[in-house]
């Protein structure tokens, strides 16, 4: 069993089809006996501010049955007043669970080497695991997961953009990122998602020629928490990588629109394109909760042999898609 969700790169393709199947189980049944944070309490360790990520684990952990402690990094100076380690250490002292979204990558890889209870990575500069499966989990949904399914991610090959190769190792896909020139993804884990093999995977330069016959078009802000002083120059080399009307009407025309948040409209997406009849933002939105607390019930290694086989011919409904 897996300790931690800090990346998806230790995850089997099965392991994700669990995480989903456990997400589907919680999310159309609603059980209200099903607590397996009873008398449990999450530490939530926040340096970025947060709306969907705070709000959806703390709702999570309370419809799992436990309690949320929620620190912000003034509270405990992470990695500088108190060490990783420390930090991990003291928490597993008194907590079941950890999550943290953080600056730096490697805060949370050292939480989890040295914690003793799960940790969950709410979000790092290089990854943002929860995002992509609540993502992967909504075009599931829509029938739009599998390998013939061409998801566009147009903007910054940033950690969402990461996530979404992490994912292309496991689950088959084409996915085309769409950056300008020096805003690729993270090269090393470009090379592995080519190298798996299980998915098509491109970088593409020109946004008009990534987006043709696009199933999905994903973006986030041109400017991420932490690059606020190169907005001038991200503006200038992402000006014709936006989300509008014109480059959706290049898209399948059943084309969905998909969107991290918080969006800024006018820049990376229009507002008529992000609040459209094909944007399903707030359909990611909702599955950020339901996806989170499949993910904390894995880890917690609580698929007991009932969820298991209730509602078989869902479980395997979901399944085909991955």
């Amino acid at each position: 069993m897996i300790k931690d969700f800090v990346s998806l790169s230790p995850f089997s393709p099965d392991d994700i089809q669990e995480i989903f199947a456990l997400t589907h189980w919680l999310k159309e049944t609603r059980p209200l006996n099903y607590k397996p944070l009873a008398g449990k309490t999450a530490a939530l360790i926040f340096e970025k501010p947060s709306l969907r990520t705070h709000m959806s684990f703390e709702v999570g952990i309370l419809q799992l049955g436990g309690q949320s402690i929620f620190l912000s990094d003034d509270r405990i100076g992470l990695a500088s007043r108190e060490s990783a380690r420390d930090v991990a250490e003291v928490l597993s002292q008194y907590n079941d669970l950890i999550i943290a979204r953080t600056y730096s990558h490697e805060t949370v890889e050292k939480l989890a080497q040295f914690a003793s209870v799960p940790v969950i990575n709410a979000l790092t500069d290089r990854l943002h695991p929860c995002q992509i499966l609540a993502d992967a989990y909504t075009l599931l949904e829509k029938g739009l997961l599998s390998r013939d399914t061409r998801i566009v991610f147009v903007g910054d090959g940033n950690n969402v953009a990461n996530s979404w190769l992490e994912l292309a190792e496991k689950i088959p896909l084409h996915l085309v990122v769409a950056c300008p020139r020096g805003y690729e993804p993270d090269a090393n884990l470009l090379r592995r998602a080519k190298m798996a093999g299980i998915s098509k995977v491109e970088v593409q330069h020109d946004p008009t020629i990534a987006a043709r016959g696009a199933n999905v078009l994903y973006t986030d802000v041109w400017v991420s928490m932490g690059q606020e002083e190169e907005k001038l120059k991200r503006q200038q080399a992402f000006a014709g990588f936006q989300i509008n009307q014109s480059l959706l009407n290049t898209a399948d025309p059943e084309c969905l629109v998909m969107h991290c948040l918080p969006a800024h409209r006018g820049e990376e997406i229009t507002a008529d394109v992000l609040e459209g009849p094909q944007s399903v933002v707030l359909d990611e939105v909702e599955n950020r909760l339901h996806v989170q607390k499949g993910i904390i019930a894995y880890l917690l290694g609580e698929r007991a042999e009932h969820i298991l086989t209730l509602d078989r011919a869902s479980q395997y409904a979901i399944a085909e898609g991955v």
